[in-house]
């Protein structure tokens, strides 16, 4: 049961269009059409539903996949994994713990150390940047 709730209406006024197809209804960005596929700042990437941390750009890796990669999140608290049977595919959805909102999926063909790609869409995802040192 998510942390969050909020009517469907009060996300509709929250999020995008975009958003909301992607994080309330379980949608897919294009590959490659994202923001933060080529993104390589330093910060933490925020749920865009509910500003949950969710993941460090020091585990964002390029998997030449067309999303955003990382191969963990900030613990396994912050996101839940659930099974996805949909468009004829058996694969590993990953939702924000703290809202629920879909965020991408998961899968094993990922780096070192833990073997893990977490494939999200970059209208799940805010980078909050660190900001250099001067």
């Amino acid at each position: 049961m998510p942390e969050i709730e909020r009517s469907d209406e009060e996300w509709r006024q929250l999020l995008s269009a975009d958003q909301y197809t992607v994080l309330r209804q379980a949608g897919t960005e294009r590959p490659w059409s994202g923001k933060y596929v080529d993104e390589h700042a330093d910060g933490t990437y925020h749920c865009a539903g509910c500003g949950a941390e969710l993941f460090d750009s020091s585990t964002k890796y390029e998997s030449g996949c067309g999303w955003p990669s990382f191969y963990a999140a900030n613990g396994d608290e912050v996101v839940d994994h659930i099974d996805d049977h949909s468009h004829g595919m058996r694969r590993t959805e990953v939702r924000c713990h703290r809202c629920g909102s879909h965020l991408g999926h998961v899968f094993d063909d990922g780096p070192a150390p833990t073997g893990q790609r977490y494939c999200m869409n970059s209208l799940s995802l805010d980078l909050h940047a660190r900001p250099h040192d001067a």
